[in-house]
């Protein structure tokens, strides 16, 4: 783990924050943002918001060889009964950039969705979160202490460990982990890293289930939950 540093030093960090009020009105519905001609960004807008009220974001983050629709699908079943909207964007390449080495164009990637999102929708700064599975997972947890002043929330879902980055903010966790996962063994990963993060001071929520790498849907059900954002 890596304490706090300068942050002009935190390749991780983001910029884009949310403030200005957007210049249309939303439709309900899930588009492309338009940033790529291939593996662009997802947005997923849910019916039933109120014109004008802020509303909660989650940065979906898909697995290994995945891309942004596998990222929606972590927890569209619960944007429409939560009011919740969800970008899911795709890594450059199979795996996201700190997790796989250097952090670089992932990371301006998500920047201009997220500039490009906050120009579409008005979002409670107060209620941003990152999510991940797997090695979307790890990348979660990079971003979230690295923009913890951005994200207040970050969920974990089978995480492989915690690329180093300095912490910024102290955002709350939630991991979860299957003790049958063959993929990213729990001894190896989750068992040290929801530790490591605590001996650092982190809020962190831990749910052990039995099972593969996967995410059961009442795990999921869970992690919403644990946001406590229900308008």
């Amino acid at each position: 783990m890596v304490r706090r540093k300068d942050m002009s030093l935190n390749f991780a960090a983001v910029s884009a924050r949310p403030g200005c009020e957007p210049g249309q009105e939303l439709v309900p519905r899930q588009q492309g943002l338009g940033l790529e001609p291939v593996r662009d960004t997802l947005l997923y807008v849910p019916s039933g918001l109120q014109p004008r009220q802020p509303v909660p974001l989650i940065l979906l983050l898909h697995g290994t060889g995945g891309e942004a629709a596998g990222g929606l699908s972590l927890l569209s079943a619960f944007a429409e009964t939560h009011k919740i909207v969800l970008a899911a964007p795709s890594s450059r390449g199979s795996i996201w950039d700190g997790v796989g080495g250097a952090f670089g164009p992932d990371v301006h990637m998500i920047n201009r969705a997220l500039e490009r999102i906050f120009t579409l929708v008005l979002v409670d700064p107060g209620r941003i979160a990152v999510a991940g599975f797997s090695d979307g997972a790890s990348y979660a947890l990079a971003l979230g202490l690295a923009n913890g002043d951005l994200f207040s929330r970050v969920i974990a879902f089978s995480p492989g460990f915690v690329p180093p980055v300095p912490h910024s903010g102290r955002p709350r966790f939630f991991v979860s982990h299957g003790d049958g996962d063959t993929v990213l063994p729990i001894d190896r990963t989750s068992r040290r890293l929801v530790p490591a993060l605590q001996a650092n001071g982190c809020d962190v929520t831990y749910r052990e289930f039995r099972g593969p790498h996967t995410i059961p849907a009442g795990i999921g059900q869970e992690a919403v939950d644990w946001l406590r954002w229900q308008n």
